[in-house]
């Protein structure tokens, strides 16, 4: 139903269509493309909570003490030549200025996918790239750990998602589904 949808069309027919979901039509700069917030306009709330995991992790702290600072952020310089004091959302997953922000992403995990096998060889590919771009700053060992313990936490959550439906469903299938009934106070 058009209700239903109408969150995910506002992404999903523009981001992967047009140059002006993270250029800005009013302002098609790259330098204002190159910060964070640009991905926060699709890539925040209860079906998509990259910016919120990224903002309150290490690197999301570093990026909000630090954006204003022109010489720990200077956007003006392209991606490939910056030298951030911690990266972006762009500068790990638009490496090089390429613009396939999917190509530098670990296991696709959102949307019923949260029960992958993130380890399964048909990522191999996807988590070795991952770990060097990690590798800019940190050790592969470092990185690879981190991604493990990634993966754990994806797998937990995924179980804690699961198990919560099936306690909704099982509300719903007692008759006890509707949050505010009517007979009781």
């Amino acid at each position: 139903p058009p209700g239903d949808t109408a969150g995910c069309t506002f992404c999903h027919t523009s981001s992967e269509e047009r140059c002006s979901t993270c250029h800005q039509r009013h302002q098609f700069d790259p330098a204002i493309a190159r910060r964070s917030e640009q991905c926060k306009t699709c890539h925040w709330g209860k079906d998509h909570r990259d910016w919120e995991a990224y903002d309150i992790s290490i690197h999301g702290v570093v990026y909000q003490v630090n954006k204003n600072d022109p010489s720990n952020f200077d956007f003006s310089k392209k991606l490939s030549d910056a030298d951030y004091v911690g990266p972006t959302c762009q500068y790990c997953h638009l490496r090089g200025g390429h613009h396939n922000v999917q190509r530098l992403s670990t296991v696709y995990t959102s949307m019923g996918m949260s029960n992958a096998d993130r380890g399964a060889p048909l990522w191999k590919g996807k988590r070795d790239t991952w770990v060097s771009v990690c590798d800019d700053c940190h050790s592969p060992r470092f990185a690879r750990e981190n991604l493990q313990a990634m993966d754990e936490a994806c797998r937990d959550a995924g179980l804690k998602y699961t198990e919560t439906f099936k306690v909704a469903e099982n509300l719903q299938l007692d008759g006890m589904g509707e949050p505010m009934p009517k007979d009781l106070a």
